[in-house]
C-alpha cells in the first residue's frame, strides 16, 4: 500500500515526493486502471530562446489545459444552441439556465459596473476566462484530475493576455497623449517645483503598478489552488505515514478522512471563488485604464 502511495512507481513512501508527483507538471499522466502513460518527446517542439529554452511538448498540465479548453467550449456551445433552440421567449433548463444565469450576472453586475462605457466589447474576454478557470480549478478536484491553475506558467500566461488587453485598450481609448499620463502622472493642482518633484516620486510608481497588477493575477490564483492540494495530499499522507503504527492507524485515518473531506468542499467553494475573483480583477483593472479619471 505505501509503495502504491510513494510516488507511483514504487519504493518507500515520502511525503515530498508524493506532493511534488501530484501537484507540478511531468512528461506524464496518470490513468485508471491503464498506470501511467508517458508523453513523447518532440524535439521539434523545443526552442531556445537566448538563453532560455522552451519546450512545448505534451505534459500533464499542457494535457489538462487542452481538455479544460474542450469542456469549456462544449458547455458554452452547448447551452448556446439549447438557448437557441428553446427561442427568447422561454427560460432554458439545466445546464442552460445555470450557464445563462451566470452570463447574464458577470454582463451586468460585473463587466457593465466596472468597466463602464463601451463594456460590450470586453464580455467574451471575461467570460472566458471565467468558465476557463473555473473549469481547470474543478478538474483538479477530480479522481485522477489535475489542477492546470497550479502551475504559475499557466496563470502567468492568463495574467499577460489580461495585461495587453488593459495597455492596449487604455492606448486605443485614451490616445497616446492620454495613455502617456497613467505613466508620467502628476497630482491635479500641483504646479512649479512640487510639479517635477511628485512627477519623479510618482512616475516609477505608476509604472511599477501596471506590471503589478498582472503578478497579483498570477500568483493569487496559483498561490491558493496549490495551497489547497497540498493540504489534502498532506493530511491523505498521514495516513501512509502512520500506517505501521497498529493502535493509532485508525483513528489517523479517520482523522483525515474527515478533515480532507471538509477541505475537498472548501476547495470546491475556492474554485468558483478564485475564477470570479480573477475575472473580477481584469474587469476592474481594464475599467481603471479606459477611465483614467
Amino acid at each position: 500500500m505505501q509503495q502504491a502511495a510513494a510516488d507511483g512507481h514504487g519504493g518507500p513512501f515520502n511525503l515530498g515526493d508524493m506532493l511534488a508527483h501530484h501537484i507540478l507538471n511531468a512528461p506524464e499522466y496518470e490513468l485508471p486502471f491503464l498506470g501511467y502513460v508517458h508523453f513523447p518527446h518532440w524535439d521539434w517542439a523545443v526552442f531556445h530562446i537566448g538563453g532560455v529554452t522552451v519546450d512545448l511538448s505534451l505534459t500533464k498540465h499542457v494535457v489538462l489545459l487542452l481538455l479544460a479548453a474542450v469542456i469549456t467550449a462544449a458547455m458554452t456551445l452547448f447551452a448556446a444552441r439549447t438557448v437557441a433552440r428553446q427561442g427568447s421567449g422561454r427560460a432554458p433548463r439545466g445546464l442552460a439556465n445555470a450557464v445563462e444565469a451566470v452570463v447574464v450576472f458577470l454582463r451586468d453586475d460585473l463587466c457593465k459596473e466596472y468597466i463602464g462605457h463601451g463594456y460590450q466589447r470586453f464580455v467574451p474576454l471575461i467570460l472566458t476566462l471565467f468558465f476557463f478557470i473555473l473549469t481547470m480549478n474543478l478538474l483538479g478536484l477530480v479522481p485522477w484530475g489535475g489542477s492546470a491553475t497550479g502551475n504559475l506558467a499557466v496563470t502567468a500566461t492568463l495574467a499577460v493576455i489580461v495585461f495587453l488587453v488593459i495597455e492596449v485598450s487604455g492606448l486605443l481609448t485614451l490616445g497616446f497623449r492620454g495613455y502617456m499620463r497613467t505613466i508620467f502622472f502628476t497630482p491635479p493642482g500641483t504646479t512649479g517645483a512640487m510639479k517635477y518633484l511628485m512627477l519623479g516620486i510618482m512616475t516609477p510608481v505608476e509604472l511599477l503598478g501596471k506590471f503589478t497588477k498582472p503578478f497579483a493575477l498570477a500568483v493569487r490564483l496559483f498561490a491558493n489552488m496549490t495551497a489547497g492540494h497540498m493540504m489534502i495530499f498532506t493530511l491523505i499522507g498521514f495516513i501512509f505515514i502512520f500506517g505501521q503504527i497498529a493502535f493509532v492507524r485508525w483513528a489517523v485515518a479517520a482523522g483525515s478522512f474527515a478533515f480532507v473531506s471538509a477541505i475537498l468542499l472548501l476547495e470546491l467553494l475556492i474554485a468558483f471563488i478564485q475564477a470570479y475573483i480573477f475575472a473580477m480583477l481584469s474587469a476592474v483593472f481594464i475599467g481603471l485604464m479606459r477611465h483614467e479619471h
